[in-house]
């Protein structure tokens, strides 16, 4: 069961990513985030009201809320390094927050058996890999570095603090609303702030029209996103959390699949290698 749920979540993730990527071509980056969590905010909260989640409310709440509140800082931090570039190196440094949820099923006692260290070393390699690593050409800057190290951090951090939020299926979708509705607040206090800087909340051309248009697809990108997050949290409380992390983390794998299969981009050589290391790793983990 670990296995399977972690990879539904690779594979929302990665769909997630690469309809937000497509969106963010035409919309500010902050626009589409925003949207897009209003949207997931509503439909939780609907399901919320329906399955009676708010009788679990309770401490571990505070988890989601420090989820919401390191996510959207996390995906800002990333915007930022891909705007310094270059891509080819703040990809895969950002798919290193892998280390965050592995360190903390290690630290809480967890044991993976032989194969399943093999299958995590290969899987990880595959999936900086995958992410079409830049090992020469333009420079790099440290802020990009560092902002890289930062998203990845996060995004490690919110996996590691949504497998916390609750231990229920109702819990869970409370959970969600929760994260939801804290993104949404920290990101719309973020757009705040770029508008007061000078920076843009619609498309150059389209202004709502655009984003009306878009909506069908921002509401894929934030219930995709809710999705990953409620698979992982399953994944991970069914089974090892250093597994789950791992198997949940192939998604730019998926991401650069989607975009071969649908914007016809060629996978270059070290990303089609990334691709088959991270298919082995997944074997190792699910076998070991």
């Amino acid at each position: 069961m670990t296995a399977l749920f972690a990879l539904a979540t690779s594979l929302l993730w990665g769909l997630a990513d690469f309809g937000g990527g497509l969106l963010t071509r035409r919309t500010p980056a902050l626009t589409v985030v925003l949207v897009s969590q209003v949207i997931a905010s509503v439909v939780l909260g609907v399901i919320v009201v329906a399955t009676g989640g708010w009788s679990e409310a309770g401490g571990q709440l505070s988890f989601a809320v420090a989820a919401g509140a390191v996510g959207p800082v996390a995906m800002l931090s990333f915007y930022k390094a891909l705007a310094l570039g270059p891509m080819g190196v703040v990809s895969p440094l950002g798919s290193l927050g892998v280390a965050v949820p592995v360190a903390v099923g290690l630290i809480a006692g967890e044991r993976p058996g032989l194969l399943q260290f093999a299958g995590v070393a290969v899987a990880v390699a595959g999936i900086v890999m995958a992410g079409g690593p830049q090992l020469r050409g333009a420079p790099v800057q440290r802020r990009a570095v560092l902002l890289t190290l930062v998203a990845a951090f996060g995004f490690g951090a919110v996996m590691s603090l949504i497998a916390e939020a609750s231990t229920t299926v109702t819990g869970l979708f409370l959970a969600l609303f929760v994260q939801r509705v804290t993104n949404t607040a920290v990101g719309g206090l973020a757009l705040c702030v770029s508008l007061r800087r000078g920076g843009r909340a619609l498309p150059e051309g389209g202004g709502v029209a655009a984003v009306r248009a878009a909506l069908p697809a921002l509401a894929f990108v934030g219930l995709a996103d809710v999705a990953a997050n409620g698979t992982y949290s399953i994944a991970a409380q069914n089974g090892p959390v250093t597994v789950a992390a791992v198997l949940a983390s192939l998604y730019p794998v998926v991401t650069a699949l989607a975009a071969r299969g649908f914007l016809g981009e060629r996978l270059r050589g070290v990303q089609a290698a990334g691709a088959g290391l991270a298919l082995v790793g997944t074997v190792l983990l699910a076998t070991g």
